[in-house]
């Protein structure tokens, strides 16, 4: 998370929250101690585009061997933890 002063919070907000508005996270410092955070609302952040997710996809070779180590490492946890709501 970037720290930013107060005084350049103040002087250059419009930027500021323009990067928030972006994803950017802000710690804001008074004297040099961290007293709040900024950054963008939930429920202003939007999905990546259907057809960019796609093209990544396409561009990205499924690696088999790690999706096979996955499911061991999957299958070894389940068979060494415990359910804690079993009776």
């Amino acid at each position: 998370m970037v720290q930013i002063a107060q005084r350049e919070l103040r002087n250059d907000v419009s930027a500021v929250l323009r990067r928030a508005e972006q994803g950017e996270r802000f710690t804001i410092t008074v004297g040099g101690r961290p007293v709040a955070e900024l950054g963008p609302l939930a429920s202003t952040r939007k999905p990546g585009a259907p057809d960019r997710l796609a093209a990544v996809l396409a561009e990205t070779p499924i690696d088999t061997a790690w999706a096979v180590e996955l499911r061991e490492l999957r299958d070894a946890d389940a068979a060494t933890t415990r359910d804690p709501w079993a009776a």
